[in-house]
């Protein structure tokens, strides 16, 4: 369940910075005006421990061998032409 306070959106960035007690994901979304011009707007950050952190990375990994057991292999290069891929 969900509290009054919980939000969704779309990030296509996510920046991960890791000190001894804890890791912090900042989440943002890429925009590319020109191919020389890239900027990130970041709109939220989230700090979990180290052991949420290694959970997170094991759920993740289980998600993505489904979906790619399903759909296909997730390619992280772009199609030639398209923009970046972070």
């Amino acid at each position: 369940m969900q509290g009054p306070d919980y939000r969704e959106s779309y990030a296509n960035s996510v920046q991960v910075r890791v000190s001894l007690w804890d890791f912090f994901l900042s989440f943002g979304r890429v925009s590319q005006s020109t191919p020389e011009a890239v900027s990130i707007q970041n709109f939220q950050g989230i700090y979990v421990s180290p052991q949420q952190a290694k959970a997170l990375l094991n759920v993740l990994r289980e998600n993505v061998t489904q979906y790619e057991s399903a759909f296909g292999e997730i390619k992280l290069e772009p199609p030639s032409g398209a923009g970046i891929v972070q």
